[in-house]
């Protein structure tokens, strides 16, 4: 017998071939129509067989689409597919009609383990892009210039225009155009189809012997001539033959909207999920839903949206459905309505519509019972305990690590960072920058349900996969500066039974590299792990003598390793400077017993600043820690700068020290706001550069000096601007003082304090009275 290809049994009867196009909710609409009028005795979904186990959850209660079925390689869980289901999915309406009316259902395609062999394909089942658009070259017969529209006035807005009297007949239609398009252009440029739908006839026969012929299969529109077609089993089978195959394990698992969209990589995806997903829901009259929906989203961002709008909206839509010669409202035609009348012409709010409705964020919901591997059943407890729920929308979250719940879900956040599950990213709050705040982004794509699987191989839990993960890395890390930092993950991560492994790690590279960059680069590291230890009661004595057997290196090393460098050497040393001065501050805030550590490295910082070799960014840089530590006198400082200015020293080499002293550094302008005679030497020398060589320090300066804040800016130009002050002397160096005096106006002091009093609450009542 020959299958049918929709519209009415043939003489020779045979199955009821229901050619789509994937989440689509015009061909959902007919799917489910025509199976009414069948009433087949089973149904037939494209989707892999090993699937077929999982197919009674499609009816649970707690299911809620987008879902999709995941597939993975057992021995390589990074190989995985998805088959992505939505509520207007011609599939999913299958699935869920054949469950509710107790007609067997199954998947028919190639099998997981199949396409897995055959490809690293890791986002989405069986790829259907293809070296021709179908759709694209119907839509440029019917003179469309894009496909979208075409598919959308042939297929989705048919239930708008009344829809055919046969719900079947719009499947033999695009079969029989399907069958012309096969004709000219073979497999269309996608050599696995042949295999594929050989799998699919040889399933379609054992169907027909099991359940007689009148059954349906839901398929890619592109699939039904093949199905269609008159083949034997033995050549069917000869296509199959030899085929590699792999081990595998399939799920459901939770899907979103913006993940079906077309940009997202998936290739059956759409551009419109959000739009789609209201035409197949909206009971009737959708266009003034939609409507509805936008001027809601609008007013939720405070922009003035009536219900006159809204009207005025839906009028403009119909009005430019009916110039255009459409049976219905799509969405180009709301969109410009939208654009036109709530949006005043603008695209900006508009951005937000597409973003937040046409697209959207739904993020779908699998019932408990859904296999899952050990790993995942143990994220999914804690994030119930901790009430941490994955959200597909970006969320901000602020931890204080000094309660319990935050400083688990902390704990948690970080293990699955060291695992490679990327669920949240470290972020800069708004809170305090202290070690008992975090600030993270959140947000759940479902690539991380293979990131889950892949890291499954380490262990059955997350503590005990990321202690596996952990010392497995210490032992493989390439570097010192690795090894620091995953001590640091670990600490981070409240992993206290892989610090011994990664100790040992630690210890025994130190102890073997000699290059001080390395041990510079590993050192801040180290230190910030120290202040971890102390917010999560970690015991840190041992990193701690670590630390400080590091840092003692360095001091005696890193001034040698600073002289006779280039200018991008130069920048990295400075780098490492800086990181090396902040973490032996933080060694001695954590109270690490190390004696005299603090000026030993003041005595290597004044190494720095006198050694003749040594880059000037890097002598510039240890002047400015000297100075800001107070172990450097103002008019020391002024000396070297002084020196490092003078007419001697080529511009360039005198650029890069001010680059140190008063570039990238917190409080750079304002030192020299602050203090005349260094302002005074910067500004004698750069009025001193000859002209010939100005050009080519200028880019250097213009680095430096962008990096100050607007209104610091300002100000140095206005004590530039006022030049010399016969009243105010000159400094020591000769230089006319500019801007600020060198005592303070106790007059004009005087008088602030009045007003500082009142914003502090402190004036008396008689101040009260007269602030007024």
């Amino acid at each position: 017998m020959t299958p049918r290809a929709g519209g009415r049994p043939t003489a020779a009867g045979g199955p009821l071939l229901m050619g789509v196009r994937h989440h689509g909710p015009g061909s959902a609409r007919a799917v489910l129509a025509a199976l009414e009028a069948a009433r087949p005795s089973a149904v037939l979904v494209e989707g892999p067989p090993e699937g077929d186990a999982l197919l009674a959850l499609a009816a649970h209660r707690r299911m809620r689409p987008p879902v999709a079925l995941l597939a993975h390689a057992v021995d390589d869980p990074g190989r995985a597919a998805f088959w992505p289901l939505a509520d207007f999915s011609p599939e999913w309406v299958a699935i869920r009609w054949a469950s509710a009316q107790g007609i067997p259902v199954r998947f028919v395609d190639l099998p997981a383990a199949h396409s897995l062999a055959l490809t690293e394909h890791r986002d989405g089942g069986p790829a259907e892009g293809r070296g021709i658009d179908p759709i694209g070259i119907l839509a440029g017969a019917a003179g469309y210039d894009d496909p979208e529209r075409w598919w959308e006035d042939v297929v989705e807005h048919r239930a708008a225009a009344g829809g055919p009297a046969d719900p079947r007949a719009p499947f033999a239609a695009l079969a029989e155009a399907m069958t012309a398009l096969r004709e000219a252009h073979g497999d269309g440029g996608h050599p696995q189809d042949a295999v594929r739908e050989a799998c699919m006839r040889l399933q379609l026969r054992a169907a027909r012997k099991e359940f007689g012929d009148d059954i349906a299969v839901v398929c890619g529109a592109w699939h039904v001539p093949a199905l269609a077609a008159r083949t034997t089993v033995a050549a069917d089978r000869a296509l199959l033959k030899g085929m590699p195959r792999v081990r595998t394990e399939l799920t459901w698992v939770p899907w979103t909207h913006r993940r079906l969209a077309r940009h997202s990589g998936y290739g059956a995806g759409i551009d419109s999920p959000g739009w789609y997903g209201h035409l197949f829901a909206a009971p009737d009259r959708p266009v003034e839903r939609w409507m509805t929906k936008v001027a809601g989203l609008l007013r939720d961002t405070d922009r003035t949206v009536s219900s006159a709008h809204v009207i005025e909206a839906v009028r403009l839509a119909g009005t430019l459905a009916a110039l255009r010669g459409r049976p219905a409202v799509g969405l180009a035609e709301a969109t410009d309505a939208v654009r036109a009348v709530m949006c005043e012409g603008s695209d900006v709010p508009l951005a937000l519509v597409r973003d937040q409705l046409v697209v959207g964020e739904i993020l779908g919901e699998v019932p408990d019972t859904a296999p899952a591997v050990p790993l995942r059943r143990d994220l999914d407890r804690q994030q119930r305990s901790l009430r941490l729920r994955p959200e597909a929308e970006r969320r901000d979250l602020e931890l204080d690590l000094r309660k319990e719940t935050d400083a688990a879900r902390s704990c948690l956040l970080h293990r699955l960072r060291l695992l490679g599950v990327g669920w949240g990213e470290p972020a800069v709050g708004r809170g305090s920058t202290g070690t008992f705040r975090e600030s993270w982004r959140l947000r759940w794509e479902p690539e991380l349900f293979v990131r889950i699987a892949e890291a499954g191989v380490w262990g059955t839990t997350v503590l005990g996969a990321a202690t596996a993960r952990a010392e497995s890395d210490a032992l493989s890390a390439s570097s010192l500066a690795a090894v620091t930092a995953l001590a640091e993950q670990c600490l981070l991560a409240g992993l206290s039974g892989a610090l011994p492994v990664v100790m040992s790690a630690l210890a025994d590279r130190a102890a073997l590299d000699a290059d001080v960059g390395h041990l510079a680069d590993a050192l801040p590291a180290l230190a910030r792990s120290l202040r971890y230890g102390d917010v999560r009661s970690t015991d840190t004595a041992a990193l701690g003598e670590v630390a400080v057997g590091l840092a003692e290196r360095v001091c005696v090393g890193l001034p040698a390793a600073c002289t006779g460098l280039d200018a991008d050497a130069a920048t990295e040393a400075q780098r490492r400077v800086d990181g090396v001065h902040q973490a032996i501050g933080l060694l001695a805030a954590a109270a690490i017993r190390a004696d005299g550590l603090s000026e030993r490295w003041a005595g290597a910082l004044h190494k720095l600043c006198a050694g003749d070799a040594v880059a000037g960014v890097v002598r510039g840089r240890a002047t400015r820690l000297l100075l800001d530590d107070g172990r450097l006198a103002g008019s020391e400082a002024a000396r070297l700068m002084g020196l490092a200015l003078s007419p001697g020293t080529a511009p360039a080499d005198a650029a890069a020290w001010i680059e140190g002293f008063v570039g990238g550094a917190a409080g750079g302008g304002l030192l020299l706001v602050h203090d005349d005679r260094l302002l005074g030497l910067v500004d004698t020398w750069l009025t001193g550069i000859p002209a010939d060589t100005f050009a080519a320090v200028l880019p250097l300066l213009r680095r430096t000096f962008s990096t100050y804040d607007p209104g610091v800016r300002r100000t140095l130009g206005e004590l530039v601007r006022r030049g010399p002050d016969p009243g105010r002397g000159r400094d020591e160096c000769g230089n006319g003082a500019r801007g600020f005096g060198e005592g303070f106006d106790e007059e004009r002091a005087d008088a602030v304090v009045p007003v500082l009093r009142l914003l502090l609450g402190l004036e008396s009542p008689a101040e009260r009275a007269v602030t007024g």
